[in-house]
């Protein structure tokens, strides 16, 4: 099986109900040199899976600005994907999955096709008066 562009996820069976709980981590661009770069390469987010019972971490790029939503706000995944990194060992191998997005919105706002940051609503809002 060839998972080059990693397995794509049915939302609603895979995931349920999303709910917001932290921002986990950044990861930085490494320079040429293998020291961190101040560059943000991405953003893994820590959400509530219902379906899954338990914690998922997703992951987003650093072109989507911060997610800064309510403790247990509902959210949506935009085009999830569940990919895998092997790292040989001297019985095979361990292979560790995760799930990357194009972004983590509202569950509300996906529905009104708008993709806006949580921080930034009341600002639009009030200039579309």
């Amino acid at each position: 099986m060839r998972l080059a562009n990693g397995i794509v996820i049915d939302k609603e069976k895979t995931f349920g109900v999303l709910k917001f709980s932290a921002l986990r981590r950044e990861v930085h661009v490494q320079n040429e040199d293998g020291t961190v770069s101040e560059e943000i390469k991405e953003r893994t987010y820590d959400l509530k899976c219902n379906t899954q019972g338990r914690m998922i971490q997703v992951s987003v790029p650093a072109t989507v600005p911060l997610k800064d939503y309510d403790y247990n706000a509902e959210v949506e995944l935009i085009n999830p994907v569940a990919d895998t990194v092997a790292n040989a060992n001297y019985r095979g191998a361990d292979v560790d999955w995760y799930v990357k997005a194009d972004d983590i919105v509202m569950k509300n706002k996906s529905n009104l096709g708008e993709n806006v940051t949580p921080n930034h609503d009341k600002t639009i809002a009030n200039r579309n008066k």
